[in-house]
């Protein structure tokens, strides 16, 4: 399509203006539809919408791992697990400390990362640790829906507990050769470990698995941590956990020497993880995703993290809309979704929803990449705040910016092979994330295809005609 280039400088200095306000909230869509900067607003697009199983996740990589049983009233049970290598001292050749070695005690370590969602408060959780049947190996990606073996009738640990991911915790540094001290560390988790494991495979261990951390791990394998469906109470909740750059397998012992007795820790760090996640969905949503496969566009979508749920949308009546209204040549100033929550979904209290969302689209090969107000190499990016996907709870939607990609598509440059919405963690604030996420735990209940409702999906566009 060909603009003079009076039309092309107006739609530059107008997306230019309209963009770059940090609160997009605060740069809309005038009550009376007309655009702040002049143009004509349509408001009665047609979206149809459908929630879809989320992409698997390879969860080797996570800076963030889930673990938790959470029995949501509206979306159903989710079940996410743990699992860990084990490694010799150091990941090293370990030579076993002189005297006569006494375990005092055995704490899996691991610390806690922001992102609990469930109940805190009425709920309490019993984890559980197994030894792995089979380890993990270096480069091999490992996804959530992998289901891990384990030696489910040796219990090696566990601990009940309530998720604390904000309080730190004072416990004794054991200092070789020195008096102990009390100090306090950041918050973590600390499960006891059988000592007779340790005394197994590590103190009473050969001198060749000693030797090489290689053949230590191939006997160890690792651990398997599980919420104790048994034991916990409540709802429930999931946790995350950092990865285990930190965590260890700390062994408290002293050692008698002769005459001498000293105490000493040994830590068998983790240096490897991957997550175990599995859904069990609810009449209700099992009911959209039938919608789903029917090619039924639903009044709702499910939104979902721990590599749950997406909503797949799409515009099928767009380009035929503006030829309706006699402008078939038109430039987009401003376009906008909003995502809004539907109510009651965030009842009770701890149903809170995401803090953030993506939007994302398929390339030809079915691959997701940014849409184009979301990429940094487009000319219709203005910045992830920009963007938008953040959630207003005064008025209890998401924003997202669609400019440049309402304009591709109407002007047949660019063909919708899938748009999506996402849940996304909010810990990057560089990008606007597309890939699928475990990071994250929380989930909405948003309003679909439902014009009869205030809270269905909106496409808000405003527009200027333009002469050929």
């Amino acid at each position: 399509m060909k603009f003079f280039r009076i039309d092309l400088l107006t739609l530059l200095i107008s997306l230019f203006i309209l963009n770059s306000c940090k609160n997009q909230d605060t740069v809309g869509l005038a009550p009376n539809g007309i655009g702040a900067l002049g143009g004509s607003l349509v408001d009665t697009a047609t979206i149809f919408t459908n929630t879809t199983y989320d992409d698997s996740v390879q969860t080797a990589s996570m800076t963030k791992l889930p673990l938790g049983l959470f029995n949501d009233p509206i979306f159903g049970q989710t079940e996410s697990d743990l699992i860990t290598d084990l490694n010799l001292p150091g990941s090293l050749a370990y030579t076993l400390p002189a005297g006569n070695i006494v375990i005092d005690s055995a704490r899996l370590l691991l610390n806690y990362a922001d992102g609990f969602y469930g109940d805190s408060l009425g709920s309490s959780y019993t984890v559980n640790v197994f030894q792995l049947t089979q380890r993990q190996n270096t480069g091999i990606s490992y996804y959530n829906t992998k289901k891990w073996p384990y030696n489910s009738s040796v219990l090696l640990g566990t601990k009940t507990f309530q998720p604390r991911e904000r309080d730190s915790i004072k416990v004794t540094s054991i200092i070789s050769g020195a008096p102990d001290t009390t100090i306090k560390i950041a918050p973590q988790l600390r499960i006891p470990i059988d000592p007779n494991f340790i005394y197994q495979n590590l103190f009473r261990a050969s001198s060749t698995t000693l030797a090489s951390n290689l053949i230590f791990k191939n006997i160890v394998k690792g651990f398997f941590i599980t919420v104790d469906k048994s034991q916990t109470t409540g709802v429930g909740g999931t946790m995350m956990f950092q990865a285990p750059t930190d965590s260890a397998l700390a062994v408290y012992i002293h050692a008698t020497n002769g005459s001498v007795i000293d105490t000493e820790v040994v830590y068998l760090p983790v240096t490897q993880h991957a997550t175990q996640i599995s859904h069990t969905y609810s009449q209700q949503v099992q009911a959209s995703l039938n919608l789903t496969a029917q090619n039924i566009s639903d009044s709702v979508m499910y939104l979902q993290g721990t590599a749950g749920l997406r909503a797949k949308i799409s515009f099928p009546y767009i380009n035929n809309l503006f030829k309706s209204l006699g402008t078939s040549n038109v430039v987009i100033n401003r376009a906008e979704i909003i995502v809004t929550v539907a109510p009651g979904s965030d009842i009770p209290a701890y149903l809170v929803p995401q803090p953030k969302l993506t939007l994302y689209r398929y390339d030809i090969a079915h691959q997701p990449i940014p849409i184009e107000d979301a990429s940094s190499s487009s000319g219709a990016f203005f910045g992830v705040g920009p963007f938008g996907g953040f959630y207003n709870s005064t008025t209890r939607n998401y924003h997202f910016l669609v400019t440049g990609y309402m304009q591709e598509l109407i002007s047949n440059q660019t063909k919708d092979y899938g748009t999506y919405i996402a849940t996304v963690d909010t810990t990057n604030t560089s990008s606007v994330d597309i890939a699928p996420t475990a990071q994250t735990a929380s989930r909405v209940l948003a309003g679909g295809n439902n014009k009869k409702q205030p809270y269905g999906i909106k496409l808000n566009v405003i527009y200027t005609k333009v002469n050929k």
